[in-house]
């Protein structure tokens, strides 16, 4: 990372492309906590679909995400960004007003369509320059790590005042706060081009597909977002049905699980990377992560001891969210970063739509309790996976 500054000119262009970023994912993240217990009382709810819903934005978002980024290379990138922006608020508005399974199907379907991430970074990319790059686009990753910590607080306090309706009305407010940011305070670059090390190039995926290392990297991410999003298939439920904790008041439980596991999970990093035991710490949040699925299974009848399993999932959660990115850049050869965590990327939100699917599906099938075990057999899995992975090096290629 250089050690030069960047200059005013980058720094309005990053912080207001991030912030952008981190609108669109808390208006995304915020419904997560809280959807299960929602959509349960929707008309033609079935569990599956409620998982279907929770996870379908995944699919969406990976479907259009490179498509989009490829299609700013020709028409601009804000055309693109607004295009998103407003698709997302039309999904949001078409959450907020259904009053059925379907029409939440088709809401959550379009926030996930407004896929402009890969937009995003690479608009970044084109407003900084090279030797600022890593350090725009490691700003760019803390905001969306943030995003998401600050989007699962808010979630279930603002269920309690303004209802679920509510966030997805307010997820509409934060798109077009995005496109006002957009349009006023971001420079618009003087050429849209290709970046290798921001932008993927579809005709290397398979050769990509092929590096052993990746592969379990891609694999990692896809599990880890599925066992995540399976789990909030049914923790609140859980949490209210044998905790006798109700939605209204379970962020008494997910603030402070959720500041403990961030501070954990710093602490963590940062003795990882100076001791240089990445791997082993990468193992132990697996290893966190099957153990709160063990947890929140056999004691989902204490509170005290759901909020340890929840403590478990949050601190597992956010060391493997992150070290997936960096390791996945340190793997991947510099001409094909881009590359590589565009396959990342989709890997990772194929993982939500699947996690979400099948949670909802077992959770029908089997029963609420179960999804733990489930989550618990992908962890094991995974740690299978992992154990053959080299212990990442400091330097990229």
């Amino acid at each position: 990372m250089s050690l030069e500054k960047m200059n005013p000119e980058e720094r309005r262009a990053v912080g207001s492309l991030a912030t952008i970023m981190s609108l669109r994912l808390i208006g995304l993240f915020m419904i997560l906590p809280v959807f299960a217990l929602y959509a349960h009382d929707l008309p033609g709810a079935t569990p599956f679909l409620i998982g279907l819903a929770m996870g379908v934005y995944g699919l969406t978002q990976g479907l259009f995400q490179i498509p989009f980024g490829m299609l700013s290379d020709h028409i601009g990138r804000k055309p693109v960004i607004v295009m998103g922006l407003l698709i997302f608020a039309i999904g949001s508005v078409i959450a907020a007003m259904s009053h059925s399974i379907y029409g939440m199907l088709i809401g959550r379907a379009l926030q996930g369509a407004g896929a402009v991430g890969s937009t995003i970074i690479a608009m970044i990319a084109d407003l900084t320059r090279e030797n600022q790059r890593t350090k725009a686009m490691a700003i760019n990753g803390m905001t969306i790590g943030l995003s998401f910590s600050l989007a699962m607080i808010l979630g279930p306090i603002l269920a309690s005042w303004i209802q679920v309706s509510g966030i997805f009305w307010l997820a509409v407010l934060f798109s077009f706060m995005g496109i006002v940011l957009l349009l006023s305070a971001v420079p618009t670059p003087a050429h849209s081009t290709w970046h290798s090390d921001a932008e993927p190039e579809p005709a290397q995926f398979l050769t990509l597909l092929k590096e052993p290392e990746l592969t379990r990297l891609n694999i990692g991410v896809f599990l880890l977002h599925a066992i995540f999003t399976a789990s909030f298939v049914v923790i609140p439920i859980s949490l209210q049905q044998y905790a006798g904790l109700p939605g209204a008041h379970q962020w008494y439980l997910y603030v402070p699980a959720l500041v403990l596991a961030f501070i954990f999970s710093i602490l963590f990093i940062i003795r990882a990377e100076k001791k240089r035991h990445v791997k082993y710490y990468f193992l132990l949040g697996i290893v966190m992560l099957g153990a709160s699925g063990l947890v929140l299974c056999f004691f989902a009848g204490s509170l005290l001891l759901s909020a340890c399993g929840l403590l478990l999932f949050f601190t597992g959660f956010s060391l493997l969210e992150a070290f997936l990115p960096s390791w996945v850049s340190r793997a991947a050869p510099k001409a094909r970063k881009g590359t590589a965590l565009g396959i990342y990327s989709c890997s990772q939100f194929l993982g939500i739509f699947v996690g979400g699917s099948l949670g909802g599906w077992l959770y029908g099938t089997f029963g609420l309790l179960h999804v733990y075990l489930f989550c618990v057999l992908f962890a094991l899995i995974w740690l299978a996976v992992a154990l053959g992975m080299n212990n990442p090096s400091t330097k990229t290629h």
